[in-house]
């Protein structure tokens, strides 16, 4: 028991040492980010894109000062709390992050993933150094500082708060059940607020595993009470830490049946030339190709204990002149500088099964050793969780290359086919990758274990990770070509038709990464298990060994994490800030002033970026949440169909790329250029046409061949809201203009010498429930045209039109985080008064440290050798 002075409550004893390891934390991650000490920062590329699309949101809210709920700035509109939206409620999210971004910024997404972690780990019984070594493994695997360079923010807060949860869900089931329930309703507060949901779906998963293998070993241990109460407390939490972040959860379950991860109208001979059926036709979700697109090799696997096995990022480099890449290069003239530039920063050294990659998934040589050996010497339920959870994260990242698994959940778990790029399942392995080594760390601890005892684990352990790597150093060459299908291609795109020479160049350099790596895995396993070895027989004691192994795992991952984010890839906040520089061609369209227009981008994929969005309304856009309808248009229509659909979603300006001058062709082409569309159609018009027609498969047929000015289709569904308006219609002399505009709320004055139907160039979204149309201020249906338009009925005569958004769902949401954001606060305090009290009241029994039941290994320990008592001698006789 810790000695205390009356001065010195217990409780600042116990409370002290990690007040110190997490002082620790803070420092070691503003120690790797150090350039933010200096005011600089990451560009983080899906940050800046995500700032591009909610330009127009937050450039409306500083002039009105409220937030519009949808944007026309991305895909010709889509809901605005999809991308930026305002949660006035949330306030234990606020709260917190309130202090969070008070840190430096990136170091604090780094220190919050280890925060959560090592409470995680302080809750498994691990002690303050096991903890801080298990929480840096977390933070600091090579996945999540390559997810932070690409901008990943959401997804590293996630696998943060992710720990917190599982503390909590642990504590409860353990019989701590209200401080087990706040720390479960706290944590999946603060997870939801990541607005992460596939690696929320992944940790749910894992949770579940753990709950199904708790609660087997507590209905054999006879406490079935205990665990209905845990499951009980946790329910309780789980409603509330949902609650708090009910207003995101609500919209955005029926945000997601409208976008591509919904079930499309669609059938398969419209959507698939060879009538294939997509795999979402039949339950909704997305396309299995496109869901397994991004899928961990298995062999790429190893990149877990060696980091170079696939070769590294996609167009990483690591090369240097003495690399056969840069002596092909140079030895076929080309400049020297040149050659090493490419070698250095843009070999395609990655050889793997993915698209392309920023960077492997290395868990740490050091820490998979000391993983492995944990999972011989920890016993009870808590071993197998960790197993199995960490191999079925892995077993999901490997996406296509285990169909047979990853179809079957993919088909039958409920929201599973929503998700895509099951690669980052891994980030959540490595958790279970660093528990374990720092549980297993404290077991060899708790347990005193002898060399003798340990001597088998260790000489296993060894040779399941030092000897695998072995292996590949000496013989990697007979298990892999080095060779990726996209070789080919790349490499023509660099060296033109001379490409195919470099590629022997290439296998050699990724053959000798992979030996260079191995050695260098080899080497530092070596070194953990020596510092093991040390501790165990006595030769070195705790004070040295916690440094020591906490020194290597952290060596270990920082010199690899720097491949991938080093101090380069840090710039100044001013430079940050201006995410887009305009080009002559932005500039010139910018001069327009008018009301609404919306500008197509030819110079790249104009579906697959958002600068357009940042300086104009857009007809394209990057989010992965977009809306089904809209990109089926553009995938089965728009092609056959281009400028009538250009006119119809009021393109009135397209950009594209410069062209070379043909009297100079050496000359670098001119940048991007504007051309007027002067056939666009508007913000609205009237047609004379209106064709009716049976199902989606037949619009969206129709819209193939569409004039949309002079002709709107509609799906028959719609038939009551046109009424008995005649299939044709003469407008001559009708007008409609847009008269104010907002994106949630338009304005337009008609003048119809006639009823008809006026076609809007804005996207149709829940018509009649989110979207309400009013004419002269009373409410008035409006349905769908031509796959994704609004369209109304328009009396004879002068009329005011308006749209408003306004999802009644929203205001639901607004109620359910008020109030569970109160109780969850509530929660939270009662457990700190009640914990707190009990920790100053000298009359109630510390409890217990919450620490693994280990039972000792089941293995014989060396007996002393018996020995026989002397026999008595009778007349020299021999005795038997």
């Amino acid at each position: 028991m810790n000695q205390t002075t009356p001065f010195q409550p217990r409780w600042q004893t116990r409370l002290r040492p990690h007040l110190i390891a997490v002082l620790g934390l803070l420092v070691l991650a503003i120690m790797y980010f150090s350039p933010v000490l200096s005011g600089k920062t990451l560009s983080m590329h899906d940050v800046q894109e995500a700032s591009a699309s909610a330009r127009e949101i937050r450039e409306i809210t500083q002039q009105t000062g409220e937030k519009p709920l949808w944007t026309d700035a991305v895909f010709s509109g889509m809901p605005g709390y999809m991308i930026d939206f305002n949660y006035p409620y949330i306030l234990v999210y606020k709260a917190v992050m309130g202090v969070v971004n008070i840190l430096p910024n990136t170091a604090s997404i780094i220190f919050v993933v280890m925060l959560s972690m090592y409470i995680l780990l302080v809750v498994l019984g691990c002690n303050s150094w096991l903890s801080v070594l298990g929480a840096v493994a977390y933070g600091f695997g090579t996945f999540s500082i390559v997810s932070l360079e690409a901008g990943h923010v959401s997804k590293l807060f996630a696998l943060g708060y992710g720990a917190g949860m599982l503390a909590g869900v642990i504590l409860a089931l353990r019989g701590r059940y209200w401080f087990g329930a706040a720390l479960m309703g706290f944590f999946m507060c603060m997870e939801l607020g990541a607005n992460h949901i596939q690696i929320t779906y992944y940790l749910f998963m894992t949770i579940g595993l753990y709950v199904l293998i708790e609660s087997i070993a507590l209905i054999r241990a006879g406490k079935g009470r205990q665990l209905a109460f845990g499951l009980a407390t946790l329910a309780v939490a789980v409603a509330l830490g949902a609650g708090s972040f009910g207003k995101r959860l609500l919209v955005l379950n029926q945000y997601t049946k409208e976008t591509i991860r919904g079930k499309s109208e669609l059938t398969a001979k419209t959507t698939n030339p060879d009538g294939k059926a997509p795999s979402s036709e039949s339950k909704g979700g997305l396309d299995k190709d496109y869901a397994f697109s991004y899928s961990y090799g298995k062999a790429e696997t190893l990149t877990l204990l060696i980091p170079n096995a696939a070769g590294g990022a996609s167009s990483g480099g690591g090369l240097s002149t003495d690399s056969e890449f840069y002596k092909a290069m140079t030895s076929r003239g080309i400049d020297p500088s040149a050659a090493k530039q490419m070698a250095e920063l843009g070999a395609p050294t990655y050889w793997g099964d993915q698209p392309i990659v920023g960077g492997p998934a290395y868990a740490g040589a050091a820490l998979l050793f000391l993983f492995v050996l944990g999972m011989f010497v920890i016993r009870g339920s808590i071993r197998w969780w960790l197993i199995s959870a960490a191999l079925l994260m892995i077993m999901l990242a490997w996406g296509k290359n285990l169909l047979f698994f990853n179809e079957f959940l993919f088909d039958n778990l409920p929201y599973l086919n929503k998700f895509r790029a099951m690669t980052m399942a891994l980030c959540l392995a490595q958790l279970f990758f660093a528990a374990g080594a720092a549980l297993g760390l404290q077991t060899i601890v708790n347990q005193k274990l002898t060399f003798a005892q340990l001597r088998q684990p260790l000489l296993i352990s060894l040779g399941l990770t030092a000897g695998v790597a072995l292996v590949l150093a000496i013989a990697g060459g007979a298990f892999f070509s080095f060779q990726s299908p996209n070789d080919s291609r790349i490499l023509s795109s660099i060296f033109g038709e001379a490409g195919k020479e470099f590629q022997g160049a290439l296998i050699s350099d990724r053959q000798s990464l992979l030996r260079s790596d191995a050695f260098r895995s080899i080497i530092l396993i070596l070194l953990a298990a020596g510092a093991v070895w040390l501790f165990i027989t006595d030769k070195i004691k705790s004070v040295i060994f916690y440094p020591l192994v906490l020194t290597i795992v952290v060596f270990d991952l920082f010199l690899v994490d720097k491949r991938f984010l080093n101090s380069a890839d840090f710039i100044s906040k001013t430079v940050a800030s201006v995410l887009f520089e305009p080009t002559a061609a932005d500039q010139q369209i910018l001069q327009d002033k008018s009301l609404d227009y919306r500008v197509f981008d030819q110079t790249g994929s104009f579906m697959e970026t958002n600068r357009t969005s940042y300086f104009h309304r857009s007809i394209g856009g990057y989010n992965t949440t977009r809306l089904r309808r809209y990109n089926e248009l553009i995938n089965f229509a728009f092609q056959p169909n281009t400028l009538n659909i250009l006119n119809m979603l009021n393109a009135k300006y397209v950009i594209q790329p410069g062209q070379p001058d043909p009297a100079n062709p050496q000359q670098q082409p001119a940048g991007p250029v504007v051309i007027p569309n002067p056939e666009v159609l508007g913000a609205a018009w009237f047609v004379g046409t209106v064709q009716q027609v049976a199902n989606a498969d037949e619009e969206i047929a129709a819209m193939k061949t569409l004039n949309p000015r002079d002709s709107a289709v509609v799906d028959k569904r719609f038939a009551p809201e046109l009424g008995n308006l005649p299939a044709t219609m003469d407008h001559t002399g009708s007008s409609i203009q847009l008269t104010s505009y907002r994106p949630d709320k338009l304005i337009y004055q008609t003048n119809a010498t006639r009823d008809g139907l006026a076609v809007f160039s804005e996207v149709y979204y829940r018509g009649n429930e989110d979207w309400q149309a009013f004419i002269d201020g009373k409410p008035a249906q409006h349905l769908r045209a031509n796959y994704v338009l609004r369209a109304m009925r328009i009396p004879a005569g002068k009329h005011t039109i308006e749209f408003r958004f306004d999802p009644p769902l929203a205001r639901t949401g607004d109620t359910v985080d008020l109030v569970c954001n109160v109780l969850l606060l509530l929660l939270i305090g009662f457990v700190i008064f009640h914990e707190g009290r009990s920790r100053r009241s000298e009359s109630i029994p510390e409890p217990d440290p919450i620490v693994p039941v280990v039972p000792e290994l089941p293995i014989a320990t060396p007996q002393p050798a018996k020995t026989t008592p002397p026999q008595r001698k009778t007349g020299g006789a021999k005795t038997r």
